[in-house]
């Protein structure tokens, strides 16, 4: 015989379940799932144990610019010279190690240059006042130019080997690459910022309202400009872990990877609007953007038809929320409005 206590926590978990069920990560990493699925059904070359290594590393660039655009959109920013910020971070280098400076003290420069990108993009964006979006079109052309600059059409191919090995390695024969350690730590390092820090919670309820956030004591600027800092922060590692995996520094590395970054993100849950994501919803994005593109590849499907995937994924990611919700109001009003009795003509004829 179930006791009250018994009774009231059976519901309280089933609650929780049908929570957790209906939550949208829960549906990303279904939806990941599925598509891993098929494409070992249907691509055979995809089950071969390398597939771990060179999807991992495929996906790791992409990734590591994703994390703080999440952060970055939730508040309902965006920026889009991620992939500029780590192409002038790869010129500069390749310019640094060819003129022989240390290798660590190389890196310490190329996040510092990540960070000012950042900085500059948060400064003109959150005190200036100048939209996100129109200020890192701005610099998308301008840190491209300036990779231009420092680098010109030159290739520089001369790093530590060790650097390279690490970033293009993998433990023995499993499969696991050695950036994945790395990679984990940034992703859990991201997850505790967003859902369990002050910070995190400010940037959703910016993403809602800003006159809110602002009510409630948020430093809406402040905020928008460390989530601005923190992607260029992340967009310089991406520049240097690019810059290893092919061992060459030049200034059209990672051109155009923005699209495929916003398209991840948003399609993972994160709100082109703001106030809504999750840094796991961006995750199973990510990867489930990279199992398709790696599936078609291994398929000789043209890079042209990638492309034209990554942007039909990203506007369906846009126009779907719109539809379900229009949907939704729909039925409701159609279950609200009143059903009108109808007249039986027989009582009618009857009368007559």
């Amino acid at each position: 015989m179930s006791t009250p206590d018994t009774t009231a926590a059976r519901k309280k978990r089933n609650k929780f379940l049908k929570r957790v069920w209906a939550s949208r990560d829960t549906k990303m990493t279904l939806i990941l799932v599925a598509i891993v699925i098929a494409a070992l059904v249907l691509v055979p070359r995809f089950g071969q144990p390398r597939t771990l290594t060179y999807l991992t590393l495929d996906v790791t660039t992409t990734l590591l610019m994703a994390l703080p655009m999440t952060l970055v959109m939730i508040n309902a920013d965006i920026d889009l010279s991620v992939a500029s910020t780590a192409g002038l971070v790869s010129a500069s280098m390749g310019m640094l190690i060819h003129g022989g400076m240390p290798f660590g003290g190389v890196v310490v420069i190329c996040l510092i240059i990540g960070i000012i990108c950042g900085a500059f993009n948060g400064f003109l964006t959150a005190y200036v006042g100048i939209p996100a979006l129109a200020v890192t079109i701005g610099t998308l052309a301008l840190y491209r130019g300036l990779a231009l600059v420092v680098i010109g059409d030159t290739s520089i191919s001369a790093f530590p080997e060790w650097a390279t090995a690490f970033a293009t390695g993998s433990f023995g024969k499993t499969g696991i690459p050695y950036v994945s350690i790395p990679l984990i730590l940034f992703i859990v390092i991201f997850w505790i910022l967003l859902h369990k820090t002050p910070f995190g919670r400010g940037l959703i309820a910016l993403g809602h309202s800003k006159e809110a956030a602002r009510f409630v004591g948020i430093d809406t600027r402040r905020s928008r400009m460390i989530a601005l800092v923190l992607s260029g922060f992340m967009a310089a590692v991406a520049g240097i872990f690019y810059t290893l995996r092919y061992s060459a520094a030049k200034s059209d590395n990672v051109e155009g990877l923005e699209l495929t970054v916003i398209a991840a993100v948003v399609f993972g849950g994160v709100s082109v609007f703001g106030g809504k994501g999750s840094i796991w919803g961006s995750v199973c994005g990510v990867f489930t953007v990279g199992v398709l593109n790696y599936a078609l590849r291994l398929n000789r499907i043209p890079e042209v038809v990638l492309v034209m995937i990554t942007g039909l994924l990203l506007i369906a990611s846009v126009v779907a929320p719109s539809v379900a919700t229009a949907w939704k109001e729909w039925r409701s009003k159609r279950q609200s409005t009143p059903v009108k009795p109808t007249q039986n003509p027989t009582v009618g004829a009857a009368r007559a």
